[in-house]
């Protein structure tokens, strides 16, 4: 009988614990951070593509379904999800909202790509604003 690999290992656990925290996961597995986020972000897209075979089978000619609450469409598109980038890069609350906003530009249905681009410019001129007032230490 083979023996599992430690990603497949990681993987399977991942699947079962999809909240378990990145630092537990780095410990238990001897894993790097980033190994651990392109897991994360294999087994998202994977469920993503699993979702999209039964949803496709679901569709009716006249009728389009979507996940608008786990993977909105205006964040998925162009093959990574937003918040997967957002979370890997450790961007933070300003930051991440920038890219959010700028990522989801006139792709939410509407036509408030103006507007989006405007929140995401307020988002960055706050994260300079407390950078001025805070500056990071290394």
């Amino acid at each position: 009988m083979r023996r599992k690999s430690r990603a497949a290992k990681l993987t399977k656990y991942m699947q079962e614990n999809p909240n378990a925290p990145v630092a537990e996961l780095m410990e238990k597995f001897k894993a790097s951070k980033q190994s651990i986020y392109n897991t994360r972000y294999r087994i998202r897209k994977q469920h993503r593509q699993e979702n999209t075979v039964v949803l496709t089978a679901m569709v009716t000619s006249n009728t389009s379904i979507h996940d608008a609450v786990n993977h909105p469409a205006h964040y998925t598109d162009g093959g990574i999800e937003t918040i997967d980038f957002i979370e890997a890069k450790r961007l933070g609350y300003h930051l991440g909202n920038v890219v959010k906003y700028i990522c989801r530009a006139g792709k939410k249905g509407t036509n408030m790509g103006l507007q989006d681009l405007q929140k995401a410019r307020w988002y960055l001129d706050r994260a300079i604003e407390k950078n001025e007032i805070n500056p990071p230490t290394r």
